[in-house]
């Protein structure tokens, strides 16, 4: 029995993985995989769309050869801006389909991953280091983590402030 319990928690354990992985290739592709076809072919033609419309492959391509300032002038940040929201709320949404997400405030740290990927976009063409410009793909990327950290110190002083709350309500 135990080693079928914690083959079932692996099993759980590997299906929210799975499902967060194909998201993060592209959104869409976990909703497909849980037979959420709807959801997955929108994710999907957004995904394209925003992509196409706000120069995104050019953008990585141009970044990754270090060529910030053309990244700059390519990039659509009309179209860009809608980007982090969806592909955070596509993980997300992969997640809790996978039998995530269960815990209270759980959705923060990726929320908050959203915005603050959001806001670093904005400030991307202007936000520079020791005179150089970070640019739309590499200032974005580097906010995730202050998002997921942001967002799970957020969700700990919320449930500190509710678990006291309980406390006081039940005596």
């Amino acid at each position: 029995m135990v080693g079928q319990s914690t083959e079932t928690k692996l099993a759980q354990k590997s299906k929210k993985l799975e499902a967060v992985l194909w998201s993060i290739a592209l959104p869409g592709f976990a909703q497909l995989l849980h037979r959420h076809y709807v959801k997955g072919i929108l994710f999907i033609g957004l995904e394209f769309l925003i992509n196409v419309m706000g120069n995104l492959n050019t953008i990585i391509v141009l970044s990754f050869n270090f060529k910030i300032e053309e990244s700059i002038a390519q990039t659509n940040y009309l179209w860009l801006m809608f980007y982090p929201c969806l592909y955070f709320y596509a993980i997300w949404d992969a997640y809790k389909n996978a039998g995530g997400g269960e815990r209270a405030f759980a959705y923060l740290p990726i929320a908050f991953s959203a915005y603050f990927m959001t806001v670093a976009l904005i400030f991307s063409p202007s936000f520079a280091i020791s005179g150089h410009l970070i640019g739309p793909l590499w200032l974005p990327l580097l906010s995730i983590p202050i998002g997921l950290a942001a967002g799970g110190l957020i969700r700990w002083i919320l449930l500190k402030i509710y678990m006291r709350n309980e406390a006081k309500e039940t005596v």
